[in-house]
C-alpha cells in the first residue's frame, strides 16, 4: 500500500534469479566500530553511496522498515512463513539486531491484513492500517484483472495507534471504504495518509488525534504512499493519472471492484496543505517509494523506467525541480522502500539481492556516504 508486498511478490514472480557482487573492502573498514557488522559482501561495485550494508531479514518478504524518531529501533511488516504468518503482520527490531536465526516481537494484532506501520514521537507508539475489524483471516489477494497486474485496495483497511507491545489504544478512522498509508510529519504535528471516501483515492491530513481531517488532492487516480519533507513542509507522493476516456473507464471500473493498477505511476510533489501541486517525474512505467533526501532537495523513490519486461527495480536520486536523475542501486531484480534514518547516516531498504535464487524480498539497512 506504499505498498503491502504486493509489488515485490510481482517481481518476485517474475525473477529467476537474484546475483550480487562482492565489492572490495579495505581492512581497515572491516574494523570501524559502525552500526553495520562484518565485511561488504552485499554491495555492487557501482553504489558509490553505499558505505557498509547489513541484511537484517533472510526469508519472505519484508518492507516497508520505519526508523524511530531517536533512530534506536524499526518496525517493518513481514509474512514470512517461517514466522507462522499468511499475510503481512508488524515487526519491532532494534538497530543492531538481525533476524537470521530468531522472529522479532510481533506488534500487530496478527488478524487480518496490516500496512504502513509508523512511529509517532513519542517512540512509544506507532499508527498503521488494518483489516482486522472485519475478520481475523488474511483477505484475499487479486494480482491480476484481465490479464494485468493489480493491487487491493481493501474497504476494510482503517488506521490504528498501537502501543509497543501490540495492544490498540486508538482508531483514528471510521469511515466507510479504505484508509491505510498513515505516514507521520517530522514536526510531529500531522498524518498524512490515503482514502477513497470521496469516491477515489486521494490523499488526507489529520492531527495525531485523528481530528482536522482535510482531504489535499482532488485529481483523478490513486494518490499514494506519501511522505513529509524533513521540514514538514511539502508532500512527494506516487499517483496515476488516467487521461483518455478508455483510461478513467478502466480506472474507475477496478476501483468500483475495490482494485487498482500499479504500472503506469509518476512522482508529484506539494505543499503540505496541497497547494503548488506539480508532477516531478515523466519516465513512465512505475516510479513510487519515494523519500526525501535528509537534505530536503532531492528524492530516493524506486523505478522500473529502463526496464522493458517489468523489472528490474532500481533506486534513483532526482532533485525537487526533476533535474539530475541518477540512479543509486544496481541490482537485477528488485530495491525498494528506501527510507532515511532521522539523523541522515543510515538507509533503510528493501531488496531481492542475495536471496539465493530464491523469491524472498529481504531488508538491509546501509550506511549512506556522500
Amino acid at each position: 500500500m506504499r505498498k503491502p508486498l504486493l509489488l515485490i511478490l510481482i517481481i518476485a514472480v517474475m525473477s529467476c534469479k537474484s546475483e550480487t557482487k562482492k565489492s572490495e573492502t579495505p581492512p581497515e573498514e572491516e574494523k570501524e566500530t559502525s552500526l553495520m557488522a562484518g565485511s561488504d559482501t552485499l554491495i555492487y561495485p557501482e553504489e558509490k553511496y553505499f558505505k557498509n550494508i547489513r541484511q537484517i531479514t533472510f526469508g519472505g518478504d519484508n518492507a516497508e522498515a520505519y526508523w524511530s524518531w531517536d533512530d534506536k529501533q524499526m518496525i517493518f511488516q513481514s509474512n514470512n512463513e517461517d514466522w507462522g504468518l499468511n499475510c503481512d503482520q508488524m515487526f519491532l527490531m532494534n538497530i543492531e539486531e538481525n533476524f537470521k536465526d530468531k522472529r522479532p516481537p510481533m506488534v500487530s494484532t496478527g488478524m487480518g491484513r496490516t500496512t504502513c506501520a509508523y512511529f509517532l514521537p513519542d517512540n512509544k507508539s506507532y499508527v498503521y492500517g488494518s483489516t482486522h475489524l472485519k475478520g481475523k483471516d488474511c483477505p484475499e489477494v487479486p494480482l491480476r484483472k484481465n490479464g494485468n497486474y493489480v493491487w487491493p485496495v481493501y474497504d476494510s483497511f482503517d488506521i490504528f495507534v498501537a502501543d509497543l507491545d501490540g495492544n490498540i489504544t486508538a482508531q483514528l478512522t471510521n469511515e466507510k471504504g479504505y484508509d491505510a498509508e498513515a505516514t507521520v510529519s517530522p514536526k510531529g504535528d500531522k498524518i498524512v495518509f490515503t482514502s477513497d471516501r470521496s469516491g477515489d483515492l486521494e490523499l488526507y491530513t489529520m492531527n495525531l488525534d485523528g481530528s482536522d481531517v482535510k482531504q489535499i488532492t482532488d485529481d483523478l487516480g490513486y494518490d499514494g504512499g506519501a511522505f513529509f519533507s524533513p521540514d514538514g513542509t511539502k508532500l512527494i507522493f506516487r499517483a496515476s493519472r488516467p487521461k483518455t476516456p478508455e483510461e478513467i473507464k478502466k480506472y474507475t471500473d477496478l476501483l468500483a471492484d475495490g482494485l487498482v493498477e500499479p504500472t503506469e505511476m509518476e512522482l508529484f510533489i506539494c505543499n503540505a496543505d496541497g497547494s503548488d501541486l506539480r508532477q516531478l517525474t515523466f519516465l513512465g512505467n512505475a516510479n513510487w517509494s519515494p523519500f526525501f533526501h535528509p537534505s530536503g532537495e532531492k528524492i530516493l523513490f524506486s523505478s522500473n523506467y529502463e526496464a522493458e519486461k517489468g523489472f528490474p527495480f532500481n533506486l534513483y536520486l532526482i532533485d525537487l525541480d526533476g533535474k539530475n536523475l541518477e540512479r543509486v542501486t544496481h541490482g537485477e531484480t528488485f530495491d525498494a522502500f528506501p527510507v532515511f534514518s532521522n539523523d541522515g547516516k543510515y538507509l533503510a531498504f528493501s531488496s531481492n539481492r542475495n536471496n539465493g535464487g530464491t523469491r524472498d524480498t529481504n531488508l538491509f539497512i546501509a550506511e549512506w556516504q556522500e
